[in-house]
């Protein structure tokens, strides 16, 4: 199977789009590894056979491709990742450089020139600005929270510090704007912060006024003295804020609001705790309620959980979350267990490999706060995750049964034995492991939902528990995490049901026994 890939430019007329696969019935439900990406160059209007080529690398089956082009239209710049860690190679190609452009590799077997600037996956890197042959990048290398640097790709061994990683804070984005500043966006313990900072030296100019939540995207080009910023939060549907950074106090003004008819901000809260996991690590976790409500362990909970392949979940607004805290009494909340990428780096390998039950211990950590808290009880608490989170959902509900009234598990990752072997799961092993190596296997086995289903009495003394009603959902054409997954633990759930219902139903058949009650 070949994976066409083509992407956006800004050449009049022409389009680079993204992940087409071609060569195939698109039925839905295929399961076949997705391999051999390739990256093509089409004019708009014209035809997809007319494509061309521009890379691959059939040396290497499993690597994927981004490119992007440089704001001056001189550069193509080629990422190539192996897998979902937050790593890549480097490659770059100069258009200007090119006799007839892209257009003269028409009808030829050729590949683009491309330059390797970084070739091998030790770090991060993600192109911020370029001024012709100078580049800024943002990277991870030797900065698990992400720093700025600068090289020339003329003189490509030598590579300076722009603005160096924060002790505490992530560098989530930086954008160059208004010619010579840069706009930063820092997460500072799961919420965002946003800085004018000098784009030559880094140097802080100006903090921008933002209330707790999420900066969810930045529209810009460097000439503009304007942009524009999105915006939300727990109780901010959407904002767009319309800064200008050329007056000489910047001010966020309003530009347009989102609002939702029958939604009053000012009847609910919003509460950040952090929670001491197994091993002591604070865990942060946002719980959103109505105003004042008693802590008498009456309330219907939901929690909700990732953790992995560094994905932050930072405040957003939900229709959904709000009818259950207006409408039914309900508590949600939010953990920001280890996996993700909320501290950086080093949080997200916490949670990985190796570290997996981290992320199932910090969850049943913030379970246990909201009981002994009294915001809820088991009973009455729900826990939801979706693909790495229905993951999280599964493997939470085998080793604390107890401790859960409800889950909820979405198109989650259920067979870690075999889930590298379908569809892009393959690119999954940099966070999980992969069971065809014996050491990797030893960390799989002990957590995977499939081969941890458990009958009550086989818990141990102090779990011997009946499973919470538990709701798998997954879909027919997810070509991502394959339908398998939830239908073979669903299987596995029913056979155990079903022995036993036909075991001790012989048993009291040839004994005797009746149902009294």
């Amino acid at each position: 199977m070949t994976t066409k890939v083509v992407w956006n430019v800004t050449i009049p007329c022409f389009l680079l789009f993204h992940f087409f696969r071609e060569g195939e019935l698109d039925a839905g439900t295929e399961t076949n590894i997705n391999l051999n990406h390739q990256i093509y160059y089409h004019v708009m209007g014209s035809d997809q056979s007319e494509d061309i080529l521009c890379w691959k690398d059939p040396e290497h089956p499993k690597y994927s491709f981004g490119a992007s082009v440089t704001e001056d239209g001189k550069y193509i710049v080629l990422s190539i990742y192996e897998g979902c860690d937050p790593v890549n190679k480097l490659y770059h190609c100069e258009i200007s450089s090119l006799p007839r452009g892209i257009e003269g590799f028409r009808g030829t077997e050729e590949l683009l020139p491309f330059v390797k600037l970084i070739d091998n996956f030790d770090a991060q890197y993600e192109v911020v600005a370029n001024d012709g042959d100078e580049f800024t990048f943002s990277t991870n290398k030797s900065a698990p929270k992400n720093k700025l640097v600068r090289v020339n790709l003329k003189n490509p061994e030598f590579w300076t510090d722009v603005l160096p990683e924060h002790e505490k804070d992530v560098l989530e984005s930086a954008d160059v704007v208004n010619n010579n500043h840069l706009l930063v966006c820092y997460m500072s313990d799961v919420k965002h912060v946003l800085q004018l900072r000098d784009f030559g030296t880094g140097n802080l100019i100006h903090q921008l006024p933002l209330e707790i939540g999420s900066v969810f995207e930045i529209s810009c080009r460097r000439e503009d003295k304007e942009v524009f910023i999105g915006f939300t939060s727990f109780l901010s549907p959407g904002i767009i804020y319309r800064c200008n950074l050329a007056s000489t106090i910047p001010e966020m003004k309003v530009f347009r609001e989102t609002s939702v008819p029958g939604f009053d901000r000012t009847r609910f809260q919003v509460r950040q705790v952090f929670i001491p996991s197994k091993d002591g690590t604070k865990i942060p976790m946002f719980i959103m309620s109505k105003k004042d409500i008693k802590l008498d362990g009456s309330h219907p909970t939901l929690l909700y959980g990732y953790g992995g392949f560094n994905i932050s979940l930072t405040p957003s607004f939900s229709v959904g979350r709000v009818v259950l805290c207006k409408n039914m009494d309900f508590v949600v909340c939010i953990a920001n267990i280890r996996g993700g990428g909320e501290y950086g780096e080093e949080w997200h390998k916490a949670g990985a490999l190796a570290m997996k039950q981290n992320c199932f211990d910090d969850f049943v950590a913030c379970a246990e706060y909201l009981i002994s808290d009294r915001y809820t009880s088991s009973k009455q608490l729900c826990i939801e995750g979706g693909s790495n989170g229905g993951l999280l959902i599964a493997a939470s509900i085998n080793q604390r049964p107890d401790l859960f009234g409800c889950a909820l598990a979405h198109v989650g990752v259920m067979d870690m034995l075999r889930f590298h072997k379908f569809t892009i799961g393959h690119a999954w092993t940099t966070d999980y492991g992969c069971s065809d190596k014996e050491e990797e296997f030893h960390w799989l086995i002990k957590y995977s939902p499939l081969h941890n289903v458990r009958r009550p009495w086989e818990q141990s003394s102090d779990n011997h528990c009946q499973y919470p009603a538990t709701m798998l959902l997954t879909a027919d054409h997810d070509d991502r995490v394959v339908p398998l997954h939830s239908l073979k633990l669903l299987a596995v759930s029913y056979i155990y049901i079903d022995e036993a219902a036909d075991r001790y139903g012989f048993m009291a058949k040839m004994l005797g026994a009746s149902w009294t009650e």
